[in-house]
């Protein structure tokens, strides 16, 4: 056991988030994904993409310099078309980037290509259609 780290926070997890470095992305996708052949999965069968989140986001910083940050999949070829879990990301993302960070709707097609390219894929247990996000590790600034 450990203080102060998410339970959601599995040992493969973590040992994931503190090996990315400075520019990695991670995926934290639907349970809907197409992830078979993706060699670094992380399964987090039965937990919520947007619970997820909250426990990465709770240890991993964001790129601040990066407008694609945090990015989630256009739906129906409408980059426009907002879905409440989008809402609950937003939140989420803001909340732990300490301002205004809003997702960048990129391609389906953009964001498969970038989560296999990608540091690892967490596969959730959440069954909300376009419950995808993709995240850029940032830097944790020294101390003063």
């Amino acid at each position: 056991m450990l203080k102060g780290i998410d339970p959601i926070l599995s040992p493969d997890l973590l040992h994931t988030l503190r090996s990315m470095g400075h520019g990695h992305e991670i995926a934290i996708v639907d349970a809907n994904y197409p992830c078979d052949d993706d060699a670094r999965i992380i399964r987090l069968d039965g937990v919520l993409g947007t619970r997820i989140l909250e426990a990465v986001l709770s240890v991993m910083p964001l790129e601040s310099r990066d407008s694609q940050a945090a990015c989630r999949m256009i739906v129906d070829g409408n980059p426009e078309t907002e879905l409440p879990i989008f809402g609950e990301f937003v939140d989420i993302v803001t909340k732990h980037a300490g301002r205004p960070l809003p997702l960048a709707p990129i391609t389906p097609a953009e964001f498969k290509l970038r989560a296999r390219c990608g540091f690892a894929i967490v596969l959730s247990g959440d069954g909300r259609l376009y419950g995808n996000i993709l995240l850029k590790k940032g830097v944790v600034a020294p101390a003063d």
